[in-house]
């Protein structure tokens, strides 16, 4: 037992450091997603669980810890494995690339409000109100952190591991290639991954409504994943937690 604790000694303290996150950031999830939920699902889940939620939002904290656990250990291991698990300090330049791509991807966020929500009518529709405290807190949080241990630590790295296993498996590293392979396609997951939620918010899946599905959540995923190559996934989640802080500033601003 003691060989094992030293041996995953790192993933292991990289998981207990998720933890937090993932309770609260799953708690938020939860609530935020209780808030957009159509009235007659929400009849549907008082019907079973009654007035009182505590279940509904323990199973989204439950689902968000499972997650996090399991993608945070595995894909720490893959990240070594693939040599794109940097050290987690803080240095100027990868802050200054994470800073600028928070505001990059935070402002192609928000053509959401200012251009989708004129050519899709449900868009229009999220933007009656200010984002809730909840929304904040699921976004920065969940997504800033917890889509990227999903998306990119694990997904991502995942992919590169198995296509330099399955076609350079001669190569002592993964080629350039196959970390930008596994980048396109976890970015392209991470978009198809939002299309059933896009279902139920909007009824439909119109061309235009698919365009806004991959351009606002594949363009950002391939950010996010040439920041976790290039500096490490912190600054990845910093980018994401960025991007989602900036598009709302300018959403409360503009309403």
């Amino acid at each position: 037992m003691k060989a094992l604790l030293k041996k995953y000694r790192k993933p292991l303290l990289f998981v207990l450091a998720l933890l937090p996150v993932a309770v609260v950031g799953g708690y938020f999830s939860g609530v935020y997603g209780w808030e957009e939920l159509a009235e007659d699902l929400k009849q549907q889940v008082q019907a079973q669980l009654g007035e009182n939620l505590s279940l509904f939002y323990l199973s989204t904290v439950l689902q968000t810890v499972v997650y996090a656990v399991l993608c945070g250990f595995f894909g720490y291991l893959l990240s070594e494995k693939i040599g794109l698990m940097k050290p987690f300090h803080i240095q100027k330049k990868p802050t200054l690339m994470a800073l600028g791509t928070a505001l990059g991807t935070g402002l192609l966020l928000c053509t959401d409000f200012f251009y989708f929500r004129h050519h899709i009518p449900q868009v229009a529709a999220l933007y009656q109100g200010k984002p809730s405290f909840a929304y904040w807190m699921a976004s920065v949080l969940y997504g800033g952190v917890i889509e990227e241990v999903l998306l990119r630590l694990f997904m991502m790295s995942l992919l590169a591991f198995v296509f330099w296993k399955l076609f350079f498996r001669g190569e002592a590293n993964p080629p350039a290639g196959v970390i930008m392979a596994g980048n396109i396609i976890a970015a392209l997951l991470f978009a198809a991954g939002h299309l059933p939620s896009t279902m139920q918010m909007f009824g439909e899946i119109t061309p235009m409504v698919l365009f806004r599905c991959f351009l606002l959540n594949g363009a950002a995923g391939l950010a996010f994943g040439f920041l976790y190559r290039r500096y490490g996934i912190q600054y990845a989640m910093a980018a994401h937690a960025g991007a989602h802080i900036v598009w709302k500033i300018i959403w409360i601003l503009a309403v």
